[in-house]
Order: structure tokens, then C-alpha cells, then sequence
């Protein structure tokens, strides 16, 4: 199976598709959150990068740049849901995960999330180099990836990918 690499404006689109409107509570801040665990996550399980751009390690935890300044202007409100998204640019396996990931993590607030970030390897190591360092695709995995269990790779992905 060859699996797609998406750009990261569609990543955050499928999950602000995801937002229930009576209770969206999906900022900017929460949404940065959000991709970075698809990112760790989803990426652990397939081996694969699930997007292309990088996250860096800034104060309130890791952001992709290009999405913080597509959604700034909402600063800390929610952003409203996406209208007429097609999730179908996502293969099956990958909605699934993204879907699976973002019903865990999106419980929590962005506060919430921007803490657990805060106290994880990925963020800190790269935000002790310098604010702003780039938060690395490996140094995710090697963190995430011991989280995942392989029989649930196994049938999201139809075998263990990413295993160590």
C-alpha cells in the first residue's frame, strides 16, 4: 500500500470538519495541538509522514506556521466548522486514524492540550534548543510510536507499519 503525504491546510480542514457546532470548542491554539498529535500519531502508525510541513516549538507548544497565520485571525474563538470538505482526498486508513485522534485529544481544551504538549519529549527537547526549533518527524515517532498498539495499526492499516 502506498500512502499519501497531505498538505497540512487539508489535515486541518478534515479536523475542523469534525467539530461539532453546538460545542465547537476548536481555536487556532487547539487545532495547532490537534495536527501535531495527527502528525505524531498518524505518522507512527504508517511509517509515512501524514504531512509535509514542519512544526516548530513555540511557547505555547507546537504550531505549524502556515496554519497558525491561515487561522490567526479567529485569535483564541473557535474557528467555524469547514463547510463542504471532502474527506474522500483521505484514504480510508488514514481518515480513520485522524477521526480515532482527534475523538481522544479533542476532549481536552486547548489549555489542556497546550500542558500535555509542554510535558512531552517532542516539544520540550526541541523548545530547550531554541523557541522555534523544528520539532523533528523522528524524535515524534520515537515517542508515539511505543503508545500505538500494533493490533490496532493492524486494522486501521492492514499491518504493523512504522514498528520499531
Amino acid at each position: 500500500m502506498t500512502l499519501k503525504t497531505y498538505a497540512a491546510s487539508d489535515v486541518a480542514k478534515f479536523i475542523l470538519s469534525m467539530a461539532n457546532p453546538e460545542e465547537n470548542d476548536f481555536s487556532n491554539l487547539k487545532l495547532q495541538k490537534l495536527c501535531y498529535y495527527a502528525q505524531g500519531l498518524a505518522t507512527s502508525m504508517r511509517g509515512v509522514p501524514l504531512f509535509k510541513e514542519r512544526i516548530a516549538a513555540w511557547d505555547h507548544g507546537p504550531v505549524v506556521e502556515a496554519l497558525y497565520h491561515q487561522y490567526k485571525m479567529h485569535k483564541a474563538d473557535p474557528i467555524p466548522p469547514v463547510e463542504g470538505f471532502d474527506p474522500s482526498i483521505f484514504d480510508g486508513a488514514d481518515q480513520k486514524a485522524i477521526a480515532d485522534i482527534v475523538e481522544h485529544f479533542g476532549q481536552y481544551s486547548a489549555w489542556g492540550l497546550r500542558g500535555m504538549t509542554h510535558n512531552e519529549p517532542p516539544w520540550a527537547n526541541a523548545y530547550n534548543q531554541a523557541p522555534g526549533t523544528e520539532i523533528s518527524v523522528e524524535s515524534m515517532v520515537d515517542y508515539f510510536r511505543p503508545m500505538v498498539d500494533d493490533e490496532y495499526v493492524k486494522r486501521i492499516y492492514g499491518q504493523v507499519q512504522g514498528a520499531k
